[in-house]
C-alpha cells in the first residue's frame, strides 16, 4: 500500500557528512542482526534433493544452488564444473528521486545482510526479490515498492531508468534485476533506517570501504551525467587536467576512438564468434568438488564454498530465516585502466564470458580477477594487464576503495575496486577504450555492461565532483536520457 501522502518529504537530509555517520552509528545501535555459519544440512526451511543433490527452499521459490557444466574451447581452461545459484525470478533494485532546493536527493536505507563485512550499508530505497516482495516469506511488506511498481501510472512520479540488468555471471545462472530510478514530485513519507543523500554525499561516500553496496552502485549507474546542461554546470575548467578530460568524456559530442556503431559492431562479432556451451547439472554431479564439513568446497580449497547461515534480525521483513551462500576465496580486484586521449578521459573495457550470461559476453572493467585464483590457473589463464594494475605508481591511481558484493547471497565477498591511469598505446582485439558517454548509452540498455563495471562507472563518475551540481543542473542531470 502507498505510504501517506501527507507525511513530512524532507526530514532527514545532512549537511555536513559527519552527521550522516552519526545517522549511521544511531541507526546501527537499534538494529540487530546475528549472523552463525551453520552446515548446509542443518539450515531451516532448506533441503538437500535425494536425486540431484540440489538445494532449494520448501516453498519452491527464492533460490535454488544447482550444478553447472561450462565447456569453453577457446579459453586456458577448456571445460569445468562449478556450483551456482538459478534464481530466474527478476527483483527490483529502486532509488527514489526528489528535489529539495533545487538539489535532487537519493532515498537511501541503512540495511544489514547476512553476508555483510560490517553490518549495515547503503543500499537503494527498494532491493528485494520478487519472493520477497510478493511476500512468500509472510514477512510484512516492502516499503516504497509501490513507486516502482505503480511509476507509469501514478502522475505524481516520473521514471527516469528502468532496464533490467545481470548480476554475477560466474555465481548467477542468468540472473537478473529491474535497475528503477523514479523520481518523485509529492510528500514521500521518511521511514526509520531511511535518508535522503545528495548525488554528490553519495559519490563521496563511495571511497568508504565497504558502506554504498553494490545494489545501490549498479542503480546509480543508471544515472545520467550526459549533455550539455550537465558538462557546462560541472565547469570543466575546474580541478585540474584530469577532470577535464574526464567531464569532456560525458559529454556526447566529444568524439571517441571509436563511435557507436564500430563498438556495437565489436560487441556483436566478439559475441558470435565465442562458444560457451553451459549445461545445467545435478549439484551431486560436479567433479572436484565435494560436501564435506557442513560445506561445499573444490578440492584445491581455491576459488570458492557454498555453505550455510542462520540469522536473527531486528527491523527486516522477516525475523529469522537460514540460507545457503557463496563464500569466495581471497578479495577479487575489480579495475578501470583510463587514458586520455585527445583531452578526453577513454576507459579500457574487456568482452568478457561467463557462464551465467544470457548473452555469453559483457563488457567487464579492463581487470575483473582474485590474483590468488590464478596460482590454481595455467600461467596463460593469467588476465592481462593485471600486473599494469598491481604495481601501478600511486600516483596514478585515481580511484582506490575496497567495496563489498551483494550481501543477500554472497558472504563476505569484497573488492579492491581501482581506476588507474595509464599510457598504454595498444588496444587487443577483446579490449576496447570508449569514453564515459558511450558506456553510458550501453547502459540504456540489458545485458551490455556487467554489474562490475557498472560498479567501477559509478566510482570513476565519483571523480567528476558533483558536490556543486545545484538546481542549475540538477533535473537535467537525472533526466537528459
Amino acid at each position: 500500500m502507498r505510504i501517506a501522502e501527507s507525511a513530512l518529504s524532507n526530514g532527514c537530509q545532512f549537511t555536513r557528512l559527519a552527521d550522516f555517520h552519526h545517522w549511521l552509528a544511531d541507526v546501527a545501535e537499534r538494529t540487530r542482526m546475528d549472523v552463525e555459519q551453520v552446515p548446509l544440512e542443518a539450515m531451516a526451511g532448506w533441503a538437500r534433493d535425494p536425486a540431484t543433490g540440489n538445494i532449494g527452499h520448501h516453498s519452491g521459490r527464492f533460490f535454488t544452488v544447482e550444478g553447472i557444466d561450462i565447456r569453453y574451447p577457446a579459453h586456458p581452461v577448456t571445460q569445468w564444473t562449478q556450483p551456482i545459484i538459478n534464481q530466474g525470478e527478476v527483483g527490483i533494485l529502486g532509488i527514489l528521486v526528489k528535489e529539495f532546493d533545487g538539489v535532487p536527493h537519493c532515498l537511501m536505507q541503512a540495511k544489514n545482510e547476512p553476508g555483510n563485512v560490517n553490518g549495515l550499508q547503503l543500499s537503494p530505497t527498494v532491493q528485494a526479490t520478487r519472493s520477497n516482495y510478493t511476500r512468500v516469506h509472510q514477512g510484512r511488506p516492502v516499503p516504497y515498492l509501490d513507486y516502482f511498481r505503480d511509476a507509469f501510472e501514478d502522475p505524481s512520479t516520473r521514471v527516469l531508468a528502468d532496464v533490467r540488468q545481470s548480476e554475477q555471471g560466474a555465481w548467477f545462472y542468468r540472473k537478473r534485476n529491474r535497475n528503477m530510478v523514479v523520481e518523485v514530485f509529492g510528500d514521500v513519507e521518511l521511514i526509520d533506517g531511511y535518508c535522503w543523500l545528495t548525488l554528490g554525499q553519495l559519490h563521496e561516500l563511495l571511497t568508504v570501504p565497504d558502506l554504498v553496496n553494490m545494489d545501490a552502485r549498479t542503480v546509480l549507474s543508471c544515472l545520467p551525467f550526459s549533455g550539455p546542461e550537465v558538462t557546462g554546470t560541472l565547469n570543466a575548467g575546474m580541478g585540474g587536467a584530469f577532470r577535464e578530460a574526464l567531464v569532456r568524456s560525458c559529454d556526447p559530442d566529444e568524439q571517441g576512438v571509436h563511435d557507436s556503431m564500430e563498438i556495437l559492431s565489436w560487441i556483436t562479432e566478439i559475441r558470435t564468434r565465442t562458444d560457451v556451451f553451459t549445461e545445467q547439472i545435478p549439484l551431486g554431479a560436479l567433479r572436484r568438488w565435494h560436501w564435506a564439513d557442513g560445506r561445499i568446497s573444490h578440492d584445491t580449497g581455491g576459488f570458492f564454498d557454498v555453505v550455510g547461515v542462520s540469522v536473527e534480525a531486528a527491523g527486516r521483513e522477516v525475523g529469522s530465516w537460514a540460507q545457503p551462500m557463496i563464500r569466495p576465496v581471497g578479495m577479487g580486484v575489480i579495475a578501470f585502466l583510463v587514458k586520455r586521449i585527445g583531452g578526453v578521459l577513454h576507459v579500457l573495457t574487456h568482452t568478457r564470458a561467463e557462464p551465467g550470461y544470457a548473452d555469453v559476453v559483457e563488457l567487464a572493467p579492463t581487470v575483473q580477477c582474485t590474483p590468488e585464483t590464478y596460482d590454481l590457473l595455467p600461467p596463460e589463464a593469467r588476465p592481462r594487464y593485471l600486473d599494469e594494475v598491481l604495481n601501478a605508481d600511486p600516483s596514478r591511481i585515481r580511484f582506490e576503495s575496497v567495496l563489498s558484493e551483494e550481501g543477500g547471497r554472497f558472504f563476505h565477498a569484497r573488492n579492491r575496486y581501482m581506476v588507474v591511469e595509464t599510457d598504454l598505446e595498444a588496444e587487443d582485439p577483446e579490449f576496447r577504450w570508449l569514453t564515459v558517454h558511450q558506456l553510458e548509452d550501453l547502459l540504456r540498455h540489458s545485458y551490455y555492461v556487467n554489474v562490475q563495471a557498472r560498479s567501477l562507472s559509478a566510482c570513476l563518475l565519483s571523480l567528476v565532483g558533483t558536490a556543486g551540481v545545484t538546481a542549475t543542473a540538477g533535473t537535467e542531470l537525472l533526466a537528459t536520457r
